[in-house]
């Protein structure tokens, strides 16, 4: 294979278990339709237990596209700063000649240090991160995306947003079966399809990167015709809750915020009161308008997938699907991603290698994997060098010879909840924003959810796959909390920075030490042939 493209497709908020693949697998009904998903599955590797570094879209992109954990980036909350001084993946891929395209979003905010405070860029949720060069911006505002609706000649309400709003004027806003006001033929996911088939064929054959990246199913939860209708509620998976939304809010003071606060309207447009309250019928209906969703993203990928084949690149492209995080969907009484829940956490990774071993296609591999390991993937597959710092892995290795030596015997995951302008649980919960933080340490045994200043989380997931028992302070279990809080100490202390820890003065001058060996004494050493711009 003489060129190598990469497509790398983010959706937004599309949890794992919503993937037919997986749901073959494990015996449910995949009554999904995603035929183009499928596709990539069937001639690739499905990573079953694969989780998001963080959460929500800002932070989790910050680690996807890094390859860092929240400790170390720090842009931990949306619309907090992302330092300058992180390598990242649309750098690293200019350092080895590629010029990598985006279609889509970050949710990225600059660094103060690098702009004026009168940065428009500081006025919005997030903007584009440095190193990438977009070609279908979706933001500041989704500017980018109403003005190509107008140009194709959509008449725009006066606000913008009431597109989503459930087409009739007798339509009450929420879970709905009616279509979005806006057709198919101008709804975001088309938008993002036209950009990145318009970059493809610009680019008339020569090797790309493109980051393409979706909206969707993340809210509001509407969709266009005919998805809107293409599931019905009944066959929506059961949900995961307790009794109550006061049973469920027993378990942790966090929990309990999030069931307080979380309001209709963050997930249909329009829509007033609780989103702890909606019933079981409402919940099923907006799961079956986010499998629409869900289909519509398929049916666009599959134009995409169409273009690639006629053009000959489909055996020349790695593709990497993926999802910045999860849904809650009602499942314990909660919608969108917070907390310590799997629904927040876990999401797909497919890697399609045109390259890859011939036993391995379709294969679903189990091993731990996190979203930080995508950007060394990706350079791996280029020839290029993960930075460092960077705090993941290449999981290139379980596409051809099988599991490496050494993987992580354990997922990782945190969550920083300080007050942002939306959300304020510091005053409710009494913490000081430093204090506003967890980090989960998970294996296929425990569940271990440690916070900074609130009481922490154990679970056994042998007895309690779904999380209700917290097991923290059971004297028969305190052994197995100590054990685990420990593997959260090694973990962080593992993994702090060591951008530079690799390199030291001697009598020599500047010496480095491969990090991946293990020697001791002198020997080890070398002069390095040069220091890297990470």
């Amino acid at each position: 294979m003489t060129r190598r493209n990469v497509l790398l497709i983010v959706v937004d908020q599309w949890r794992a278990d919503f993937i037919p693949h997986l749901m073959r697998a494990e015996g449910r009904d995949p009554f999904l339709k995603t035929p183009n998903l499928d596709r990539i599955c069937a001639e690739g590797v499905t990573f079953s237990n694969h989780v998001t570094a963080c959460v929500p879209c800002g932070p989790a992109r910050a680690s996807l596209l890094t390859g860092l954990y929240l400790m170390n980036h720090r842009a931990v909350q949306n619309t907090v700063p992302l330092d300058q001084r992180h390598f990242n993946l649309g750098k690293a891929l200019r350092a080895i000649g590629y010029d990598p395209a985006l279609v889509g979003y970050t949710t990225t905010t600059p660094d103060p240090r690098t702009t004026a405070q009168k940065d428009p860029r500081f006025l919005v949720l997030g903007d584009l991160m440095d190193g990438f060069r977009s070609v279908g911006a979706f933001e500041p505002n989704m500017d980018g995306y109403f003005g190509w609706v107008a140009q194709n000649g959509f008449e725009l309400p006066e606000k913008r947003e009431e597109i989503w709003l459930p087409e009739g004027e007798d339509s009450v806003p929420g879970a709905t079966e009616k279509p979005s006001r806006i057709p198919k033929e101008f709804s975001d996911s088309t938008f993002f399809t036209e950009r990145a088939l318009t970059y493809l064929k610009g680019r008339a054959g020569k090797p790309f990167f493109l980051h393409l990246g979706y909206y969707r199913p993340h809210p509001p939860f509407v969709a266009p015709a005919p998805y809107h209708a293409m599931y019905r509620p009944e066959d929506m998976p059961a949900l995961v809750r307790a009794e109550s939304p006061e049973a469920e809010a027993a378990q942790h003071p966090l929990t309990k915020f999030y069931i307080d606060s979380i309001k209709r309207g963050s997930f249909f447009h329009g829509a007033e009161g609780s989103g702890a309250t909606m019933d079981a019928a409402e919940i099923a209906q907006m799961r079956a308008t986010y499998c629409g969703l869900i289909t519509e993203i398929d049916d666009c990928l599959g134009r995409v997938f169409a273009y690639l084949d006629e053009t000959g690149q489909w055996d020349d492209t790695l593709i990497v699907f993926t999802s910045d995080h999860g849904e809650q969907l009602g499942d314990h009484h909660l919608l969108g991603k917070i907390g310590f829940n799997d629904e927040s956490f876990r999401i797909p990774l497919v890697v399609k290698d045109p390259r890859g071993a011939d036993d391995k296609r379709g294969a679903i591999e189990p091993s731990f994997t996190e979203s930080v390991d995508v950007m060394p993937t990706i350079l791996d597959w280029l020839g290029g060098e993960a930075p460092r710092a960077c705090d993941g892995r290449s999981v290139m290795p379980f596409l051809s010879e099988g599991r490496p030596a050494n993987w992580r015997t354990e997922l990782h995951y945190e969550y920083d909840f300080r007050d942002v302008h939306y959300s304020q649980p510091e005053q409710v919960l009494g913490l000081h924003m430093d204090q506003s933080s967890l980090c989960v340490i998970q294996d296929e045994h425990y569940k271990y959810v440690h916070f900074a200043a609130l009481p922490p989380l154990f679970f056994d997931l042998a007895k309690d796959p779904n999380q209700f028992v917290n097991l923290a302070d059971d004297p028969a279990y305190a052994a197995l909390v100590r054990d685990y809080a420990q593997k959260a100490l090694s973990w962080r202390l593992t993994h702090a920075d060591r951008t530079l820890t690799h390199y030291r003065s001697s009598p020599r001058g500047l010496e480095e030490r491969d990090p991946n060996a293990i020697p001791s004494g002198d020997e080890a050493w070398s002069v390095p042939s040069r220091v890297a711009a990470q």
